[in-house]
């Protein structure tokens, strides 16, 4: 049979003249009763195996019986009662589609169940089935209803009016998903994330995530109101699989190595190229394998987002573009036609709509499938840094610095997030760019050529302009520079307002700043040119075509159809036009970053094998170790018995540090074996301490055991230390322990390893930073054989010679190997070099050092060295303290709601009035031109064509090429006027954050992390300079683009405003809610941000320790845990955006079908040009609605940098820096007298006074040595005489004059203090003694040699123009120390404050400092304040601090005399 046959013999399928060809059109009622009732239900019988396989793989759980699935059930069986209706049968056909329709119902009844059993909350395949069954049943519906009407008896047509009524229901039904039955899991979660229990059209219109969008509208969102993860975003489940795979492409990567390695050690040594070239193909190789493993990973789901862009350009070509044009050239001809019908002119403009509708549904789908994969990837890459940052080995470690690793997971990551996005792009853009030409030709003729032509002109003409903007990059130098020198001001603040260094430092940032601005002005000219070359290039091509189409035949003519069918095609070809370019350079830097990421994954680690574990405590047997496989060896053989202090001591550079590292497994083992039985501690020789409470440091992820964690406490003489703490051990400790001083940061580590309870303690030189009387009481209590760990294998690193006739075995190293060994009496009775050492050294130890027996009771109350900014508190104040008084620094704050206008009117301010007026003008004026062309085109194509041809083309040629003219130089200008304003404005917002800053006080510093402070001068002025003038760009072009579309759309029907101005209200509704929202996430997100590189910082310097401790799960987890808190922000602010773009496309859609329908209905007035013009725009509208909402978001959201560098305009400053018209004489102090009266200073407001009724005269010439217990206030002293802390009562008088009325630059410039840490800056070292250029070489020199340096200065190849690196680095302590000195002798200034300035160098350092300060500052005013009390024993005067007040005050001989506190002390010290 023929389908004919089934239905009738005289009853054909189709007749065109019934269907199109009339004014009242209608189907065959046998296409009716077999095609539309069979399409669904092939379908469904189709696809159905396949289906029921797919859930027979995913099992989610069964789903119980639920109201939804049992009215699905229900309204099932009714569909297949409804077809049991007995009729007539005249035709095969009425006997066979009822039977095919109930087994088809039948079977969807079963995927119901099986989909119910299967745990499928929501079934596409069914809502697809049902979408189907109601449009085909639509057609039927209107010929049932038509008879209905024209019939008395309706009842037969009751079955179908059922059967329809049922099939709504069911797809109704289907738009919701069935609840689940949580498991365990998914009930823990506090707050899931709705996507898991969305239904399919809540999930392709992203309604599930109205929810939070309102919430956000209501009340600014905080971290807490969002949805945890899903399971398969988590850190946990990405990582788990991800290594696996990870670890065997590695391993193919060592095996390629090994095996290139191999094929050199048998031929001859590869020449240098050859080398280089294994290199970079080892790069590209791990580049490649780490490519296939993402691939592996994420590449499936990666693949269904490509299939929804290939539907998507699909609908743009095949139907919304290509067969649209042809719609539109029929809907065209249908305004010609005066008796064509109108519903054909309804059924092109809804179907316009529809498939408009289906683009965006496709493209919103693949770039959420896009941003999805990007997370994945971010927090996969994330995910293999750290772990291998927890295994790499030492010589692969010192490739790379902590910000190079830093670097891999923040920009590395960012460009593999954007080449997920843009590489379909790649291959996607030549297609459309080709099928676009292919129609203009088809359209045109060979007149497209020209097109291409302009097209292959703009390509290379923005590829010059990238090389040139490329090599304008030097600004990223310039910025690089700018940021290490803030970072360097910020380390170094204290020393920069010591010395009064603000504005030398200040202006070489601003100069750095200047070029940057400079480089950045010329990079935005050149970009102004791209940009309008490009927002152009649709001018351009039609320019090329239209003017080459009417040039070559007077017969050619520009009608409507041609021209805005070709504008439509134009359009589409902007988008792949703009994107290929990105496209590829996005592909060619993720390429690199792969490499980068590649090379760094695939370096060496520590090999399991480099220490076992065996019956013996600690064995080295014939130990050959290096820090590199090429590296020279370090050491030799060893044996430790269980429960013994061994002693190691040597010279520096000897290998002690190595011989612990050997025991740790961190050095290469070239051969013999290590082996260390049980659990190890290990005390670094630098503290590593974390950004944590002091009790969080030492308990280091263990329970707190109380009279334990008292012990350790107690022994490591930390108890009065933290009596001085604000809150005790919940006092947080800031980054890199900068709150602590360097002996509290050594005994924060040390009772970490202690409270451990470890077999083996391995302990590099933890008493070196700790004062001599602690180091002792530390040795007694924990360390040495009467201590807490003396049953413990104790391996100790010391200069101490006090401690060694304690040990029970001494190990001395010299050039990495042992020279001898033995107990001590054994090594002194060999008479060799070590006993040498001892003889020299041992005396003048023990004169400072050596601590009385009978007084070690004094210790136990005695506070240990604590840094100046630790505030004093009185003992008697027991009080309990609040909660955050332990808090120190302040994490940075998302601030909530909407950004004040304020802010952007700051911003505009900065700008000028002046400036901003004339930009607007520009862009009107810049529309008003498109406007005209756009406008000059319809009125051409309305241009009647007399015997086959136009009048005056040439004419109307020329006017439309000078108006595209015009329009692209206002372009340019408003791009170039834009870029401009905000250099203007970002170069004024930087200069006032560093000025606010750098006259910010001590105590501003102290409370704000450094990485807050470096956040706003790197990302938050690069936005400024960058993001926030590109968004304004974006904006404004867009915005007055919008009102061009309006005005044209209004021009052609005036009653275009009853549909447009409700869109406008529905618009501004919908923006609203998603900006409120958008702009709190992006806050939540870069917050939540910082702690990820703040952990990953913190990781990689104190690996070591990590690793000895074996806490790296600990770690893990920690870093899994901030990855996902950071991800739990991303993942709502990329959705936030689908949600938008999908609404406002919706209404974006809404003004296409207005303009469509409205144009049908005024088909008697209006003419085709007008017409063409109205619905190509309109058809813009989509586009130009979501990058309005964009680009106003993106404004919104980057000028919260405006915001956040502002903040810090309203913090306390300092009192200026020199006071207008002072009397102050040009050689204030001539003579040096200070005097205090009834003198009191506070850390902090609200803090009892650290300095209390001090009054104290201080007589020229005079030396005055300040001692005391730590918080006794010695610093505090020092402090108030430089103001960096203020008077809180009495005065200060220099030479009589009262500080206070003193321009502190003034001050600070004419008194000097030599600081306990030695800083030093990354420049000359001429910059560094002299930064104004104030002095002559000659007086350099002469500071350099009096401070002992010139024969190591004359030594060094720049001599004093040698390059310094950061912080000083490439100078020992010591030498950094006696530059510090230097500075103080080129000032010569009649103060000079030394605070503690000694206490970090050797005895030998110390001598040389005391023997220059005597006889170079002899007719100077000297404060000293002490650390080693010999050093002050011949001083006038000793001053004793005790709790902020002066106790006692006489030359040290009568003092002594006294028996005081000055006479105690000396005797601890073992002076008497």
């Amino acid at each position: 049979y023929t389908i004919s046959n089934l239905c009738c013999l005289k009853a054909s399928l189709t007749d065109w003249n019934r269907t199109w060809y009339t004014a009242n059109p209608d189907l065959t009622q046998c296409f009716q009763n077999t095609v539309l009732v069979w399409v669904p239900c092939i379908y469904l019988w189709l696809l159905a195996p396949f289906y029921c396989l797919h859930l027979y793989c995913h099992d989610s759980g069964r789903i119980r019986m639920s109201c939804l699935c049992c009215a699905k059930t229900v309204r099932l069986h009714f569909i297949v009662q409804s077809f049991s209706h007995k009729r007539k049968t005249q035709h095969m056909v009425f006997l066979l589609s009822p039977i095919i329709r109930s087994m088809t119902v039948i079977l969807a009844l079963c995927i119901i169940q099986l989909e119910r059993i299967r745990g499928c909350r929501s079934s596409v395949f069914l809502f697809l089935f049902w979408v189907l069954a109601v449009v085909c049943s639509l057609v039927p519906l209107r010929a049932k209803i038509q008879l209905a009407m024209d019939e008395v008896y309706i009842v037969r047509y009751f079955a179908f009016f059922s059967y329809f009524t049922i099939q709504l229901a069911q797809l109704f039904l289907c738009c919701f998903a069935a609840k689940t039955t949580l498991s365990p899991v998914f009930n823990l979660l506090q707050n899931p994330c709705p996507v898991k229990d969305a239904s399919f059209l809540s999930k392709i219109l992203f309604w599930w995530f109205t929810g939070l969008v309102v919430k956000g509208y209501r009340t600014p969102l905080e971290a807490e109101d969002l949805w945890t993860l899903r399971e398969e975003d988590t850190s946990r489940k990405i990582i788990a699989e991800l290594e696996e795979d990870w670890t065997d492409e590695c391993a193919k990567v060592q095996k390629q190595e090994k095996a290139l390695a191999a094929g050199a050690a048998l031929g001859s040594r590869l020449p240098d190229q050859a080398q280089l070239l294994r290199k970079l193909q080892k790069e590209q190789s791990s580049g490649f394998f780490l490519l296939r493993t993402m691939a592996r990973k994420f590449g499936p789901y990666f693949l269904t987002g490509t299939l929804y862009i290939i539907f998507h350009d699909a609908f743009m070509f095949a139907i919304p573009q290509v067969i649209n044009f042809l719609l539109r050239s029929l809907l065209l001809d249908f305004m010609r036609d005066e008796d064509a019908p109108l519903w054909k002119g309804y059924f092109y403009a809804t179907l316009m709509f529809l498939l408009s509708c289906l683009q965006s549904l496709f493209n919103h789908q693949y770039m959420y499938t896009c941003f999805t994969v990007g997370m994945r990837v971010k927090t996969a890459v994330m995910g293999l840094v750290y772990r291998k940052s927890l295994v790499i080995n030492s010589s692969a470690r010192r490739t790379c610095t902590v910000g190079e690793i830093v670097n891999l997971v923040s920009a590395d990551t960012q460009k593999l997030m954007d080449f997920v996005v843009y590489f379909n792009a790649v291959w996607l853009a030549p297609i459309e760019i080709s099928l676009c030409l292919f129609f203009l030709w088809q359209h045109l003729g060979p007149s497209a050529l020209a097109g291409i032509a302009t097209v292959i002109l703009i390509f290379p003409l923005n590829g010059l302009i990238a090389k040139k903007r490329s090599k304008l990059q030097v600004q990223m130098k310039f910025m690089d520079g700018r940021i290490r020198l803030m970072n360097e001001i910020l380390s170094g603040i204290k020393i920069l307002k010591f010395y009064a260094w603000e504005k030398a430092f200040l202006e070489q940032v601003l100069g750095l700043r200047e070029k940057e601005l400079k480089a950045l002005k010329k990079s935005q000219i050149l970009y102004s040119i791209s940009i309008a070359s490009f927002n152009s290039s649709s001018f351009l091509i039609a320019f090329s075509m239209f003017g080459v189409y009417v040039m070559l035949d007077d017969r050619n003519v520009l009608d409507a159809q041609k021209v805005f069918v070709s504008m439509a095609l134009i359009n589409i070809l902007k988008t792949p036009l703009s994107q290929l370019p990105f496209a590829i350079s996005t592909t060619m830097q993720a390429m690199v970053s792969l490499r980068r990421l590649g090379k760094y994954l695939c370096s060496e680690e520590l090999r399991e094998d480099n220490v076992s574990k065996a019956p013996f405590y600690v064995v080295i047997e014939n130990g050959n170790f290096s820090w590199s496989a090429e590296g020279p060896p370090c050491l030799k053989s060893i044996h430790v018995p269980r429960g013994s202090l061994v002693a190691v001591v040597g010279h520096v550079g000897s290998g002690k540090s190595s011989l612990l590292s050997a025991m740790l497994g961190e050095t290469e083992k070239r051969s013999g074996c290590v082996t260390v039985k049980g659990s190890v501690a290990y005390v670094p020789q630098q503290a590593w301490i974390q950004n944590a409470t002091v009790q969080d440091n030492i308990l280091f992820g263990r329970e707190k055991l109380k009279t334990w964690y008292h012990r350790v406490l107690e022994g490591c003489a930390l108890l009065p230390d933290l009596e001085i703490l604000p809150a005790g051990d919940a006092t947080e400790i800031g980054e890199k322990g900068l709150n602590l001083s360097g002996g509290q940061k050594q005994r924060v580590s040390l009772a970490r390893a202690v409270y451990r309870k470890a077999d083996v303690y391995l302990m590099d030189d933890p008493l070196s930073a700790v004062d001599a009387h602690v180091g002792q009481h530390i040795f007694d209590k924990v360390i040495g054989p009467k201590g807490v760990l003396r049953d413990k294998t104790r391996i100790l690193v010391t200069h101490g010679m006090s401690f060694l006739p304690q040990a029970d075995f001494i190990l001395v190293l010299g050039d990495g190997e042992i020279t001898e060994s033995g107990s001590y009496q054994e090594l002194l009775s060999r008479h060799g070099a070590f006993a040498d050492f001892i003889h020299t050294f041992a005396n003048a130890e023990r004169k400072e050092s050596a601590i009385q027996r009978g007084e070690k009771h004094s210790v136990k109350r005695r506070p240990c060295k604590s840094n100046s900014n630790m505030e004093p508190v009185s003992e008697t104040d027991q009080e309990p303290v609040p909660e955050d008084l332990g808090k120190l620094t302040e994490a940075d704050k998302a601030r909530s709601g909407r950004v004040s206008l304020n802010v952007a009117f700051d911003y505009f301010k900065t700008i000028g009035l002046a400036i901003i007026v004339p930009i607007v003008f520009l862009y009107a004026f810049q529309q008003g031109a498109s406007l005209a062309y756009n406008y000059w085109l319809s009125v051409w194509a309305d241009d009647p064509i007399v015997n086959g041809t136009q009048t005056d083309t040439d004419l109307k040629l020329i006017v439309f090429g000078a108006l595209g003219f015009v329009q692209g130089i206002a372009i340019f200008g408003t791009t170039v006027a834009i870029s401009v304003c905000g250099i203007i404005a970002s170069s004024h917002l930087h200069a006032d954050l560093l000025i606010n800053v750098l006259r910010s006080p001590m105590s501003f510093f102290e409370c704000t992390p450094s990485g807050n402070l470096l956040n706003r001068f790197s990302k938050e002025i690069d936005a400024i300079d960058c993001m926030v003038p590109d968004g304004l760009k974006m904006m404004l072009c867009y915005v007055f683009k919008l009102m061009e579309v309006c005005i044209i759309v209004l021009l052609a029907m005036p009653f275009a405003a009853v549909v447009i101005l409700p869109l406008a209200l529905l618009y501004a509704f919908v923006q609203s809610f998603y900006v409120a929202t958008s702009c709190q996430l992006r806050r939540l997100e870069a917050v939540s941000r910082s702690p990820i590189y703040t952990h990953f910082n913190e990781t990689v310097q104190g690996a070591s320790v990590i690793r000895a401790f074996g806490e790296q799960s600990r770690f893990i987890l920690q870093t899994n845990k901030r990855v996902d808190f950071n991800q739990t922000s991303y993942f709502p602010r990329f959705v936030a955006t689908r949600w938008l773009a999908v609404n406002l496309e919706f209404v974006g859609n809404g003004v296409v079908l207005a303009a469509a329908i409205l144009s049908v209905m005024g088909k008697g007035t209006l003419s085709p040009g007008i017409v063409g013009l109205a619905v190509s725009h309109s058809l813009q509208v989509t586009g130009i609605l979501s990058w309005i909402v964009r680009s106003w978001t993106d404004v919104e959201n980057n000028i919260v940098s405006v915001e956040r560098v502002n903040e810090y305009a309203d913090t306390p400053k300092e009192a200026s820096w020199s006071i207008e018209g002072s009397s102050l004489p040009p050689d204030w102090p001539q003579r040096g007298t200070i005097e205090f009266q009834d003198y009191g200073l506070q850390y902090r407001k609200g803090l009892e006074l650290a300095l209390k009724g001090i009054t104290l005269q201080v007589h020229e010439r005079e030396r005055v040595g300040i001692v005391g217990r730590t918080g006794a206030g010695k610093s505090s002293l020092a402090l108030g005489i430089f103001r960096i802390l203020e008077a809180a009562k009495g005065k200060i008088l220099i030479d009589g004059v009262d500080i206070a009325d003193v321009g502190l630059h003034d001050l600070r410039s004419r008194i000097t203090i030599i600081p306990q840490d030695p800083v030093l800056f990354s420049g000359s070292l001429r910059m560094n003694l002299d930064p104004f250029d104030t002095y002559t070489d000659e007086e350099v020199w002469r500071s350099l040699e009096l401070a002992h340096l010139q024969n190591f200065v004359s030594n060094l190849p720049d001599k004093i123009n040698h390059e310094c690196s950061e912080g000083g680095e490439n100078l020992s302590l010591g030498q950094r120390q006696l530059v510090c000195l230097a500075r103080a002798l080129l000032r010569k200034t009649k103060i000079l404050v030394l605070d503690e300035a000694t206490a970090a160098v050797d005895l030998e350092t110390d001598a040389l400092i005391q023997s220059t300060i005597r006889t170079q500052f002899e007719d100077c005013t000297v404060l000293t304040v002490a650390h080693r009390l010999n050093t002050i024993m011949d001083y006038t005067r000793v001053i004793v601090m005790d709790r902020g007040h002066i106790s006692e005050m006489d030359t040290p001989a009568n003092l002594i005399a006294q028996r005081g506190q000055f006479y105690r002390m000396c005797r601890e010290a073992g002076l008497m």
